[in-house]
């Protein structure tokens, strides 16, 4: 979502690196940059005018004018504002609620309510917590249909009373959740394609009648400042204590999320990065600011591959890597558990660097790519995925025909991950890959294929030309 602004700000970062000495008329050059950065992110213009005077304000510092690193000094400044952009307010829901909690959700139609709803219940899952669901849509066909169909997906009880008056069916869904001992009610409102007295009456009846804690405004990231406005007009009327930002992962310029704290005053409390229903978390204001500055964001891959990895598995894995064991079924298992932890983009904008390499932003992991992988093992027999070194030429043919794809793939493949089995036993035996190839790294974003390199991905490009990690092939 950042990508277009973090280049812009990470080319202004290399410009002043190269400089000795920061003088106004530089500052000035880096500010207008970022100004137009914003601007064409479409961030509020009053929000980037207070941002740039900040940064000005103590970029022209003497201290940072004379500093023997004024980049460093530059992006620190610029960081630490961006991080009040966002206010210092910890995402998520309020610390302090009565039992059982109740949480509203509000928005206007098709900013991703019902399906927040679901990804609301199962996060309240993961971290313990025993929630039941509700609708109060009455009127658009099928919403209440659709959150039993999100709940069961989540596996989250769902109130679904004959009554169709909504503030019933929420003081329903509350008198459950004392009785059976939910602990957190989660209510999913009505929404109009715009603000009317008739909404605001019926969210501030529902309001009245259940007291709910948290009123999170559900806002879609792609919509810009138009998400601002109704933002603001809902806390206006009903009162909104954070926001969920949806679809982060799209392709939208993000200005939403950097204005939204400055306009309407309330913090944000949730993102949704993804489709599926494990796709949504907290906010966390340093981590993003650290993506968009290409600093990488370890927190967040680590708790990713902590819900992805089983542990059992990944002891055992670790067992048959020392003892040189690893099999294409191992393999297969492993890209299964890429695949949990979200879009490859998205994991690859979080190691520290990878943001920094211009081939690799101009490069889009092609996830295809581990499907075809996926295909070519899953034809082979058991034992030939136990031991590749029986996959003769006729093995080959049936392979291809049986996948879907060509002799030559699974040669790749299969010589790829010979490469890559030599590359895991020397690491086992406390040993490292050859250095063979790691000139010019920086001009492709690879790792070294000469004595056990990198893996590439049936049908990539040349090796000179590889993908990120030399796993997925680049399109």
């Amino acid at each position: 979502m950042f990508d277009s602004l973090s280049t812009r700000i990470q080319d202004v970062f290399t410009s002043l690196r190269g400089e000795v000495r920061l003088t106004p008329e530089l500052v000035e050059s880096a500010l207008r940059e970022i100004r137009m950065a914003l601007l064409e992110a479409d961030v509020n213009f009053k929000v980037v005018k207070a941002f740039v005077d900040r940064v000005r304000d103590k970029a022209m510092d003497q201290t940072v004018l004379k500093s023997l690193t004024p980049g460093q000094q530059v992006t620190k400044i610029v960081r630490d504002e961006l991080l009040a952009l966002f206010g210092d307010a910890e995402g998520g829901l309020r610390k302090q609620a009565p039992t059982p909690r109740v949480v509203l959700l509000l928005g206007l139609q098709g900013s991703g309510k019902t399906t927040t709803s679901g990804k609301l219940g199962m996060w309240l899952k993961r971290q313990g917590r025993h929630p039941i669901m509700v609708s109060t849509d009455v009127r658009r066909p099928a919403a209440i249909q659709q959150l039993s169909v999100v709940a069961q997906q989540a596996d989250v009880k769902v109130h679904a009373p004959e009554t169709m008056d909504p503030v019933a069916r929420a003081k329903g869904a509350l008198a459950e959740a004392k009785a059976k001992g939910f602990d957190t009610v989660i209510v999913d409102t009505a929404g109009r394609l715009h603000i009317d007295d008739e909404l605001m009456d019926e969210l501030q009846a529902i309001k009245d009648a259940v007291e709910p804690s948290d009123l999170l405004y559900v806002a879609d990231a792609m919509t810009g400042q138009d998400a601002i406005k109704s933002a603001g007009e809902f806390h206006r009327r009903v009162g909104v204590t954070g926001v969920v930002l949806t679809k982060l992962d799209g392709d939208a310029r993000g200005g939403a999320a950097l204005s939204v704290v400055s306009v309407v005053g309330v913090p944000i409390a949730f993102v949704g990065s993804g489709e599926r229903l494990e796709d949504l978390e907290l906010f966390h204001p340093d981590r993003i600011v650290s993506r968009m500055l290409g600093m990488g964001d370890v927190l967040t891959l680590i708790e990713r591959a902590e819900q992805a990895v089983d542990k059992d598995e990944a002891e055992e894995l670790e067992a048959r890597l020392r003892k040189n064991e690893f099999t294409l079924d191992d393999f297969r298992k492993q890209l299964k558990t890429l695949k949990r932890m979200g879009p490859l983009e998205n994991i690859l904008g979080m190691i520290p660097g990878m943001g920094q390499i211009k081939e690799l932003a101009q490069q889009k992991p092609d996830e295809k790519q581990m499907g075809r992988v996926e295909a070519i093992i899953c034809s082979m027999t058991a034992d030939e995925r136990r031991n590749d070194k029986i996959i003769n030429g006729s093995r080959r043919k049936r392979i291809a025909a049986g996948s879907g794809t060509s002799v030559e793939e699974v040669n790749r493949l299969l010589k790829q991950f010979t490469e890559m089995k030599k590359m895991l036993q020397m690491i086992g035996q406390g040993g490292m890959p050859s250095l063979k190839g790691m000139k010019g790294m920086s001009q492709s974003p690879q790792l070294p294929q000469g004595g056990g390199g990198g893996f590439a991905m049936p049908g990539g490009r040349k090796r000179k030309k590889g993908g990120p990690w030399g796993l997925i092939k680049t399109r």
